[in-house]
């Protein structure tokens, strides 16, 4: 029988353009995490480079591995050593011309315990994924774990509410959102508060309507490699909040950090009885919400 509480971890750090060095770096901030108690470990999105979709380049998928890749052997190996679970967001080769943002679910033993292909992908100035990867064709789905039932979604899918609701219907604690999302540094004195607070506020929205656990696990630091630009300021700010919106644990704008929470699944049964969403959903009348437009 699973515990009714464990420990998560979110890891909130800077990135290079060297995917050796962001493998070893990310492996001792595992390590770290479980050394800390984190039973359930998540990195950010696309860990293994610099956030290259900042333009169109066919050399970035340099950065791509196929399935079960050194990505997936050196984690699996570090989850099977430590006991615990590891979401690990890579660039995913599916074959020559078929890429994906993709992000192993690595169990305590370390075989994988699921995969998920993000499904939805922005194309905004400077976040230019379209060009790189194809849309998700797993769908929404909790994964079972020896340590808990948690969902895996990633950044962009953070907007969407039909995300959060369909992975929590099928039995999700805790939604997990590995990220790289910043600021335009142009634009940070104008939006930038209202910009970070739509963020924070959508996802502990999802927490409430769920009554699940949220984690977000964001870079930090000036990405700017692409020639006359003004790169992106990586807005950090890594949290985990319950399932009343509540922060359980915030990271700072511009340091690594290790996230730490406990999840309780004794209170989440007890929010769920006393806010009963679930039990007042019309589906009976839901029906047009796949339709593009009510015209």
């Amino acid at each position: 029988m699973k515990a009714r509480k464990y420990t998560i971890a979110v890891l909130q750090l800077a990135l290079n353009n060297t995917p050796q060095n962001n493998l070893e770096k990310c492996k001792k901030w595992v390590a770290d995490a479980a050394e800390k108690g984190a039973e359930i470990i998540c990195l950010p999105e696309l860990y293994s480079s610099h956030y290259f979709c900042q333009d169109e380049d066919v050399d970035n998928f340099k950065y791509a591995e196929p399935l079960y890749d050194v990505s997936f052997t050196e984690f699996s190996a570090l989850a099977k050593q430590l006991g615990v679970v590891i979401i690990v967001p890579f660039f995913e080769k599916r074959m020559s011309g078929i890429y994906h943002n993709s992000a192993y679910i690595i169990d305590t033993d370390g075989s994988e315990a699921g995969l998920y292909r993000k499904m939805h992908i922005p194309d905004d100035p400077h976040f230019y994924e379209k060009f790189y990867f194809t849309p998700g064709d797993l769908g929404f789905k909790t994964i079972k774990t020896q340590k808990a039932n948690l969902g895996t979604l990633i950044c962009w899918d953070q907007w969407y509410p039909e995300a959060a609701r369909l992975t929590a219907l099928q039995g999700a604690e805790v939604l997990f959102y590995p990220t790289a999302i910043g600021w335009h540094p142009q634009e940070k004195e104008e939006f930038g508060v209202n910009q970070h607070g739509a963020w924070m506020n959508v996802m502990k929205g999802h927490a409430v309507a769920n009554g699940v656990y949220v984690a977000a696990a964001n870079r930090i630091g000036l990405e700017q490699y692409v020639p006359d630009t003004n790169g992106i300021e990586f807005w950090g700010q890594s949290f985990i909040c319950g399932p009343q919106g509540e922060i359980l644990a915030q990271a700072s704008a511009d340091q690594e950090e290790i996230l730490l929470a406990e999840i309780d699944l004794d209170l989440q049964e007890n929010v769920r009885q006393n806010w009963p969403f679930f039990r007042d959903r019309r589906i009976d009348f839901y029906g047009e919400i796949t339709k593009r437009a009510l015209d």
